[in-house]
């Protein structure tokens, strides 16, 4: 599995969770594997995903009802937790995760969450825990709400340590900047190829994800040997 901060063409983002294709924000256990949250905190992005907490904290907007289950714009009504067949959406299946959860029935559910950057560019943000979720009047509808926190745990099977060797997130505008000033190539060797956002001083040595001068592109080989180095 890839690392966290990794750079991604929708295609690999899709190969990387097994060749699904993820058209859609929220896919809950897709063919039982770990569910996955697609996010975008950007000025025309259709919800209001939130970043919070310096990264540690997500809350992700429950999305809306299919445009054949209704008979204007979608954002006009509340957001469905069930079809009309009364099988769960994926708010339904999400939520029902969030609260078992709550009340002690099940352990999080965790979900790996991409963030969009730009059209066809991606990142990952690493894997979350569900531990919440509600109802909120936007002042025109209900809309869900689901709060993920960064996993920390380094015995989930399906995690790294390499996935959780960052505690915060770079902010989306960060990323964006960087991207367009690196041009989208490592900065070391031009390369386009298995491009990562790396801490120029590394955050566990106090360096920041908040400013762009101290985030770059890197392919996976200068990363890797630029980690190597570090004591």
């Amino acid at each position: 599995m890839i690392s966290r901060n990794t750079i991604l063409s929708h295609h690999e983002m899709c190969q990387n969770e097994y060749g699904r294709m993820l058209q859609a924000g929220m896919h809950f256990r897709p063919n039982g594997r770990t569910s996955i949250f697609l996010m975008s905190v950007r000025k025309n992005a259709p919800y209001k995903d939130q970043i919070e907490d310096g990264g540690r904290v997500l809350v992700y907007e429950g999305h809306d009802a299919a445009r054949n289950m209704v008979d204007a714009d979608p954002k006009e009504f509340d957001q469905p937790s069930a079809l009309p067949s009364g099988k769960p959406t994926q708010n339904g299946h999400f939520n029902r995760a969030a609260q078992t959860f709550m009340n002690g029935s099940s352990a999080a559910e965790i979900v790996r969450v991409y963030q969009k950057v730009f059209d066809g560019v991606w990142v990952f943000n690493g894997s979350f825990k569900l531990v919440d979720s509600w109802l909120e009047h936007d002042g025109k509808r209900n809309v869900y709400k689901f709060r993920l926190e960064l996993v920390d745990d380094l015995d989930l099977h399906d995690l790294t340590a390499n996935e959780l060797s960052h505690s915060r997130l770079i902010p989306a505008l960060v990323k964006a900047e960087v991207y367009k000033r690196d041009k989208g190539c490592c900065v070391l060797c031009g390369s386009k190829d298995n491009l990562h956002f790396d801490h120029n001083l590394p955050f566990s040595k106090g360096g920041t994800s908040l400013l762009a001068e101290n985030v770059q592109l890197l392919c996976a080989r200068h990363n890797l040997q630029k980690s190597d180095k570090i004591e």
